[in-house]
């Protein structure tokens, strides 16, 4: 076969790697950089085995063969103490380095640990604040609340570029998956419950992302895109949400909860300061009892509930969110 065309069938299978995405072997947030990097040495340091044993497949189907008069049979062949060494320390090795590289990786990478660097070599300013970010997903959309900024947006994200982001992350009635591949790794929502991710954004751009849990009809249109800014164009966005931006109150999320399929961008110049802790406790809609302040009649014995009941009608702005401290139980007196 000629040079050229065996080159040209050689190349057919980059070609058909052509259209993808190659976002999380090459993202632009430090964090997914940290989960690439460990995600390409952990499949190097498997190849390692890998590969020599498909090598030494091949060679001994071909010296082994049938019609090879020439190889060496011998029939009485049972143990090598060299080949046995070989067999076990080679993938006893790969563990350990595959275990050592995970274990310090998924620690380094944990979702709930501040980040301490905004790439390699270069720690976080002290005087840089995190970007908070407060998130809620519906069906089958994503809000987002921005508690310095007083503002909120539907199924739109924006931060600026070097600066780490703290996300709080809920579900408001199904469980989802938030997941921008080219900031960090992905992360569940539940409704009741709360997730922390950090992340930072090294370079300017436009990003994708989406829910990576299926969650039901509207799965595949539980989309938004997430824009990398520098702190001037930011600001410049900041200001654009709040000048079209309406009111996010009760009856505003009340219909935004309801199911909607290829919702579009929606901005919000301020919302309720207890939305997000509303969404978490369960409690968004007057009258119902927040989960935090069950368990604190809980952590009481139950006594409470009743005085709960009596509070059908409380504003937003005006029921307790979080338990208060429980009063020291009496110290016990000398017999």
């Amino acid at each position: 076969m000629p040079v050229k065309r065996l080159r040209g069938l050689l190349l057919i299978p980059l070609l058909l790697l052509g259209g993808c995405n190659l976002v999380l072997l090459d993202p632009s947030g430090d964090v997914a950089r940290q989960q690439s990097d460990i995600m390409i040495i952990t499949t190097l340091i498997i190849a390692l085995i890998i590969v020599p044993v498909l090598i030494a497949i091949a060679v001994v189907a071909w010296r082994y063969r049938a019609s090879n008069k020439q190889a060496k049979y011998d029939a009485e062949w049972d143990h090598s103490p060299q080949l046995e060494l070989w067999v076990w320390a080679g993938p006893l090795l790969i563990i350990i380095a595959v275990g050592a590289v995970s274990w310090i990786g998924t620690h380094q990478t944990d979702p709930y640990r501040a980040l301490d660097r905004i790439g390699s070599g270069k720690p976080v300013p002290a005087d840089v604040k995190p970007l908070e970010v407060d998130v809620v997903s519906l069906r089958w959309k994503w809000l987002f609340l921005y508690p310095q900024y007083g503002i909120a947006t539907v199924n739109e994200l924006a931060a600026p570029v070097d600066r780490p982001i703290k996300f709080k992350l809920t579900g408001d009635s199904m469980m989802d998956s938030f997941f921008v591949p080219a900031l960090v790794g992905q992360v569940y929502t539940m409704p009741g419950m709360q997730t922390i991710l950090h992340g930072v954004i090294n370079k300017p751009g436009e990003y994708k992302g989406f829910s990576a849990n299926y969650s039901g009809a509207g799965f595949t249109d539980m989309r938004f895109t997430f824009h990398g800014l520098s702190t001037r164009d930011f600001d410049a966005w900041v200001g654009k949400v709040r000048a079209a931006g309406g009111d996010l109150d009760l009856a505003a999320y009340d219909k935004l909860r309801e199911p909607s399929r290829a919702a579009p961008v929606q901005y919000y110049a301020k919302f309720d300061a207890n939305l997000y802790d509303r969404v978490l406790n369960m409690c968004v809609r007057p009258g119902e009892i927040c989960k935090s302040q069950m368990m604190a009649a809980d952590a009481h014995g139950g006594e409470a509930m009743h005085d709960m009941h009596a509070h059908d009608a409380m504003p937003m702005t005006e029921a307790p969110l979080m338990p208060s401290k429980p009063a020291p139980a009496p110290a016990a007196s000398a017999q």
